[in-house]
């Protein structure tokens, strides 16, 4: 199993200790991938229901700053030489698609190939109004960037006529990236798993330490997988990645469970690392990976 770690590009940490020392240190620490969470602004009050929760009330208080998720990746990018770096999950109903393309081309380029992005539809209804996107239709619009997004990274995007973004004929986009870039699709619904099955390179999955379930993930993942293969698509081939919040001061937790999650289908999992403790990155990863 792959082991990978979130990068704090969200509240005081990136200010205090900076996104390249922190990301340098877990590549050192030897995590495998390194990621960040994506929000572009916060309301004042959260009204709408957080789905990784079981009261449905986020978890963070809502003046808490996030850096830009494509400008930390780079960030992350220019301090690192190994390590695969990505969102998890990027909000992509909210990016412009092109303009997103041509970033996500530009870090892929300069990483040296080591991009990836995990995308989902979002769930803060007002983040999507203070934006001016109708929130109704984020499902459609995640559906026909995914198809934008690749199309832009062939260099010569063949056009594409979509309901909710027209991209035109007679283009020219470059970098073009040097892979084809993984689209990990976020979410727990059946429509989410639909997507997947019939677009995504793979799912990202999110669950807290505290409530790992490798019984329903099974269940999940071999759904996704039947799918895949009614779709006319190759089973083997996607990936399932398991984000795991609240893991900071759990990693024996956690390395209890992979085992378990393994059997699961679970092939990486993505934990958040104490920054309170000096070295607890290194003691974290060498005792994850001893349970691998």
């Amino acid at each position: 199993m792959l082991i990978g770690a979130k990068v704090p590009n969200s509240g005081p940490l990136p200010a205090t200790r900076g996104i390249g020392p922190m990301a340098a240190e877990l590549e050192q620490a030897g995590f495998d991938s390194l990621w960040v969470s994506d929000h572009v602004v916060l309301p004042a009050a959260i009204e709408s229901r957080y789905p990784f929760a079981a009261d449905g009330k986020a978890t963070w208080p809502s003046d808490t700053p996030y850096l830009d998720a494509m400008i930390a990746l780079m960030a992350i990018a220019a301090a690192t030489r190994r390590a695969r770096i990505g969102t998890a999950v990027l909000v992509l109903p909210l990016r412009q698609p092109v303009v997103l393309a041509k970033q996500a081309a530009s870090i892929d380029v300069l990483s040296g190939g080591r991009l990836e992005l995990g995308v989902g539809t979002g769930w803060l209804a007002e983040e999507f109004a203070a934006l001016g996107v109708p929130f109704a239709s984020r499902g459609e619009r995640l559906t026909e960037w995914i198809e934008i997004l690749r199309a832009v990274w062939t260099g010569e995007p063949a056009p594409v006529a979509g309901r909710h973004y027209t991209l035109p004929a007679g283009l020219h986009s470059g970098p073009v990236p040097p892979h084809p870039i993984p689209l990990l699709i976020g979410g727990h619904s059946a429509a989410a798993r639909a997507r997947v099955a019939a677009r995504g390179d793979g799912w990202l999955a999110q669950q807290s330490a505290t409530e790992l379930d490798p019984v329903a993930l099974a269940a999940w993942i071999g759904a996704m997988r039947q799918a895949a293969a009614g779709a006319g698509r190759d089973p083997a081939a996607l990936r399932a990645v398991l984000r795991i919040v609240d893991s900071a001061q759990r990693p024996g937790q956690v390395a209890a469970a992979l085992p378990a999650l393994a059997g699961s289908g679970v092939t990486e999992i993505i934990v958040d690392t104490d920054w309170s403790v000096s070295g607890s990155a290194a003691a974290a990863h060498a005792l994850l990976r001893a349970a691998c």
